[in-house]
């Protein structure tokens, strides 16, 4: 059994899980989220701004200790859609690797996807045809399990924060805003034909948590629960009517969340639509599990110099 800590530098959350990986299998220790929107102003600009910089920081200062004072043996950083796209996405993980002594990984959109699946399929069987959503803050990540071979990928450039920043400039979303905003969702679907659907990331639990009625994130609830699409469809209603102001207030909406949860719900709703699926089930394990099972596997850190550009990248 080795522990192990993995952090998922996302366009809008900064994760972190602790665990204990053996034979495949990921027993959490901890996990911990912050909403950092490490992507505000990257579609915009191409690059990591100095702000979101400075958040994110903050949280690893924070994750970094944590996996220390639980034994963690090894730390493997990822990174997704705000990273890539960033002119200065590699001096940060440059940085992350010299000032927090993490091991770090950009994944392309198909390493993004098949993480997301390892991680989703840790101690389960995704039966084949089952479509895999991991709704991200820059990208999302589609993928469909096959019987046999390697499971079809794409990764979609639309996420919670994209979209709102494209689309969804009113308080609350215009009907324009929003119709434009799915249209843009829809042009980008791949035509697959699945029979289930598998829901990963902070929209889908979000939204189990909302229909199970609770005020706050249990993650023994949420796993496993089956979300319909009219409830998609009928919290999108709800949330678009609100400000943002109204969405922070409701209980168990991170305010970080609340911004761009309502373009998340769009792209879930749009996905629902397109594919003719009546409901998604909202699963706990997701990319952070796969990292998890990938930091399990990396080497001992060896000490060097700093990596180029650590200290370039603001």
């Amino acid at each position: 059994m080795t522990r192990v800590a993995a952090v998922d530098l996302g366009t809008n959350s900064t994760r972190l899980i602790v665990a204990d990986v053996e034979d495949g299998r990921v027993a959490e220790v901890v996990r911990r989220l912050a909403i950092t929107r490490l992507g505000e102003g990257v579609d915009e600009r191409r690059k990591l701004l100095p702000v979101p910089i400075a958040r994110v920081r903050n949280a690893l200062s924070e994750y970094r200790r944590e996996a220390e004072g639980l034994g963690a043996a090894r730390v493997l950083a990822i990174a997704t859609s705000a990273v890539r796209d960033a002119e200065n996405g590699e001096a940060f993980l440059g940085e992350v690797e010299w000032s927090y002594g993490f091991a770090t990984r950009l994944l392309d959109g198909d390493e993004e996807a098949a993480l997301m699946l390892r991680g989703v399929s840790a101690g389960r069987t995704v039966a084949p045809g089952t479509l895999l959503v991991d709704i991200g803050g820059g990208s999302t990540e589609l993928v469909l399990a096959a019987a046999n071979g390697a499971p079809a990928s794409v990764s979609l450039d639309v996420g919670c924060v994209r979209l709102t920043e494209r689309f969804l400039l009113s308080d609350p979303p215009t009907a324009d805003e929003l119709d434009a905003a799915a249209a843009r969702v829809r042009s980008l679907l791949p035509a697959w034909e699945p029979t289930a659907a598998i829901g990963v990331a902070g929209t889908v639990t979000t939204l189990a948590m909302l229909d199970l009625g609770d005020t706050e994130h249990d993650p023994e609830r949420t796993h496993g629960h089956l979300l319909s699409r009219s409830a998609v469809e009928r919290e999108l209603e709800r949330l678009a009517g609100m400000t943002q102001a109204d969405r922070e207030a409701l209980p168990g909406i991170e305010p970080g969340r609340a911004a761009v949860i309502v373009a998340g719900v769009v792209i879930l709703r749009e996905v629902l639509d397109a594919y003719g699926l009546d409901e998604v089930e909202a699963s706990e394990r997701d990319i952070l599990h796969g990292a998890a099972l990938a930091a399990a596997e990396l080497p001992e850190r060896e000490e060097g110099a700093a990596p180029p550009g650590a200290y370039t990248c603001c």
